[in-house]
């Protein structure tokens, strides 16, 4: 009986968790929406609201790391639950570092508020907006994959970052070409690059939260590994 009690306050805890896990992700994920919008609008209060912001990230990961550590020492897990526990710490460092990428989006922002668009600048920015936007959808998806252990969404997920790392490299081109025609587009094509960097590290640690979640499935550790190729080519 008291192992069944064990075993049933160690699920309530790591439940506990999770959910407020889920909570942060919410919050790191708005953050980001906001810090795009700002890059489209270039509206100088809610940058500010953006950094501030960071703030709060950075409190839910310290608490989330202490409740993790709490969770190990007094409940002692073993095999497949340590192994979720372990994995959910990941996706917490995961989360702080996307608030860290959306703030410097921000502040980018508010800093090139007084500086004038090109137009081919401003088109190289609507691609920027478009991989934000494919960006925010693989994080939305990351932490729905992790909220259902889908394995096989987190699959794809991994899959989907070598598109995302292509457009990256395709908006890089074309940025160092404007430079290179007009150097009046530096100061702007410089921001856009910056900020293009920020989305695309979202989506890596948007691809990271799919690797943890495949490891609390499977017990699978896939990070620099060809298992998603490999699942590809075997089917």
């Amino acid at each position: 009986m008291t192992g069944e009690h064990s075993s049933s306050q160690y699920n309530h805890d790591l439940e506990a968790i999770r959910s407020q896990v889920l909570l942060m992700g919410g919050l790191v994920e708005k953050h980001f929406l906001a810090a795009i919008a700002c890059f489209r609008a270039g509206n100088a209060e809610q940058a500010n609201a953006v950094v501030a912001s960071d703030e709060e990230v950075n409190r839910l990961e310290v608490m989330l790391d202490d409740l993790c550590s709490h969770l190990i020492v007094k409940r002692q897990p073993a095999a497949n639950d340590l192994r979720t526990v372990m994995a959910t710490g990941k996706v917490i460092t995961d989360l702080e570092r996307i608030g860290d990428e959306s703030t410097k989006i921000a502040r980018v922002c508010l800093e090139s508020l007084n500086r004038k668009r090109t137009t081919s600048v401003l088109d190289a920015y609507e691609t920027v907006r478009g991989l934000a936007h494919n960006v925010g959808q693989m994080l939305h998806d990351s932490l729905d994959a992790f909220a259902r252990h889908d394995e096989a969404k987190a699959v794809q997920l991994i899959a989907y970052d070598a598109t995302i790392d292509q457009d990256f490299r395709s908006i890089m081109r074309s940025l160092i070409s404007f430079m290179m025609e007009d150097p009046s587009t530096i100061s702007s094509a410089l921001d856009a690059m910056w900020i293009a960097k920020a989305i695309e590290r979202i989506g890596d640690h948007a691809k990271n939260i799919a690797e943890h979640t495949i490891y609390i499935v499977e017990g699978r550790d896939i990070r620099h590994s060809d298992y998603v190729a490999n699942l590809s080519a075997n089917k």
